[in-house]
């Protein structure tokens, strides 16, 4: 089984690589001249602002985006969909995430998540499945081919990294994102939302992984679905669990901050390799909304 280092692909320097880079840094009086150049150099991904709470729970980020419609017919492999990236090209390419429906649902039941996520510095694409009725070994191979199709054919595949890339979705969709995961472990994060599998056991994969579910779903219970994914997936692949208290199953379907925040901070942590964002993931939210939270706890 792959290590931890090596499921994060091409993400960070050692402390060691650091702390002599800024050295070299200070020998030369670049440091004085610029100082986010160590930390750029750091991290070549990292995208927008030093995050804060406030930032994390405004309806959007920092990012401007628009939106682009993708029919059925000109894709294959899954039912088209909506693609939302920045509009801003200053900053370099950006990573990728494609997010499934679930059961007999259309993207429009979660399509809040779209510039949601976008507006932190990724291109999103909320895909249609092939039908209504998909189960999830099919969505998660339709998540697949959407980030296939964002990175080799879409119109915005010059904005994309395609060493970058990440899966969600909800209830039999978040069900996909780990089949996504388990079959393409070079993924940088999945995002299973209120997940419903027939499959509970997930210690082959590799994928940094946040599951969230509700404590009052009686169409994917926690007790049967979320959790005993969450348990069965190996620590060295970094995870994290979070209920929401009192949340049905059906709480992707409108605006959900507590959601919204925890998806984007396990996004930028994973796939942007951002460590700024690391305050966000341990010790974890609290709160009323938040029944309950476990994590890994990665380390920078």
């Amino acid at each position: 089984m792959s290590t931890p280092t090596t499921t994060r692909t091409r993400p960070r320097l050692t402390r060691v690589a650091r702390a002599v880079t800024a050295a070299v840094l200070v020998a030369g009086g670049a440091l004085a001249a610029s100082p986010g150049a160590a930390q750029a150099a750091d991290n070549p991904y990292e995208r927008g602002p030093a995050p804060t709470v406030a930032l994390l729970e405004a309806s959007r980020g920092p990012f401007a985006t628009a939106s682009q419609t993708v029919s059925s017919l000109s894709v294959t492999g899954f039912g088209g969909g909506v693609i939302y990236y920045p509009t801003d090209t200053s900053q370099g390419t950006f990573g990728a995430i494609a997010i499934s429906p679930g059961f007999t649902a259309s993207w429009s039941s979660i399509d809040w998540l779209g510039p949601r996520v976008a507006s932190h510095g990724f291109v999103v694409i909320g895909i249609e499945t092939n039908t209504r009725l998909d189960q999830p070994d099919s969505r998660g191979r339709q998540l697949l081919a959407a980030l296939d199709y964002l990175v080799e054919r879409s119109s915005v595949r010059g904005r994309i990294d395609g060493s970058r890339l990440a899966v969600a979705g909800h209830s039999m969709g978040g069900g996909g994102s780990l089949e996504a995961a388990a079959l393409r472990p070079s993924l940088q994060a999945a995002v299973p939302l209120a997940p419903w599998n027939t499959d509970k056991t997930w210690n082959t994969l590799q994928v940094p992984t946040l599951i969230i579910g509700g404590e009052s779903d009686t169409v994917a219970p926690v007790a049967s679905h979320s959790i005993p994914f969450y348990t069965s997936i190996p620590a060295s692949a970094e995870k994290a669990y979070l209920e929401l208290n009192n949340a049905s199953h059906f709480f992707p379907q409108t605006v959900n901050t507590p959601t919204a925040r925890q998806m984007v901070a396990w996004l930028k942590r994973f796939v942007d390799n951002d460590t700024r964002y690391e305050q966000f993931l341990c010790p974890g939210p609290s709160g009323l909304a938040i029944e309950e939270y476990r994590n890994t706890c990665p380390s920078a």
